[in-house]
């Protein structure tokens, strides 16, 4: 379809008839809305759930060596450890750089000198309402312990660009969210991209 034959977005837009929450107090990073709306294309009523949640950030971390501060962490969903980026919540009141110079420094003990905001990704527009934000520190290096949250055991390790890519061709780093940020920093994969 080209360009002038598409129709404008707005007319993808359903209409908004009204949202009740789901006080879920199992959903400790959302809160669960559930909306109502009319499809343009039937007039049909559905419901859908949105998961409302403050953005996130993640890094690209590049200590004086050029090697990546990479961290591993036990991932509840998946239930093992997976491999990727430092990141975390940007909190009430904060915006996405301080977020992110905050979260390297818990979750790592890293500080930068240099950073770069790379952009923002919907992690799943399908049903998430907010951004996660990638940012670039360069020149990282430790300065302090990890302050890590109770519910937090984190492993830190520095990978080169080649390892990376070796950990993304094997499987062994799947993390969306990471693989996107990285993507903006690291020439990752050849096209077409093949897992061994």
């Amino acid at each position: 379809m080209s360009d002038e034959s598409r129709p404008p977005d707005e007319a993808l837009d359903w209409e908004h008839l009204d949202s009740r929450y789901d006080h879920d107090a199992g959903l400790m990073l959302f809160r669960k809305r559930v909306d109502r709306l009319r499809n343009p294309r039937n007039a049909r009523v559905f419901e859908r759930l949105v998961l409302e949640s403050g953005d996130w950030v993640n890094m690209v971390a590049l200590d004086r060596e050029r090697r990546s501060v990479m961290i591993r962490q036990y991932r509840f969903g998946v239930g093992y450890a997976t491999l990727e980026t430092p990141g975390g919540m940007v909190d009430p009141g904060e915006d996405s750089f301080t977020a992110a110079v905050r979260e390297l420094r818990e979750e790592t003990g890293y500080v930068a000198e240099k950073w770069t905001y790379l952009g923002a990704v919907e992690p799943n527009p399908a049903i998430h309402n907010h951004l996660c934000h990638h940012w670039l520190a360069e020149d990282a290096h430790p300065a302090a312990a990890q302050a890590l949250d109770p519910g937090e055991l984190i492993a830190v390790e520095l990978m080169s660009e080649a390892a990376i890519r070796a950990a993304v061709a094997s499987g062994e780093l799947k993390h969306a969210l990471a693989l996107s940020v990285l993507s903006r920093v690291f020439a990752l994969w050849p096209l077409p991209f093949t897992q061994d």
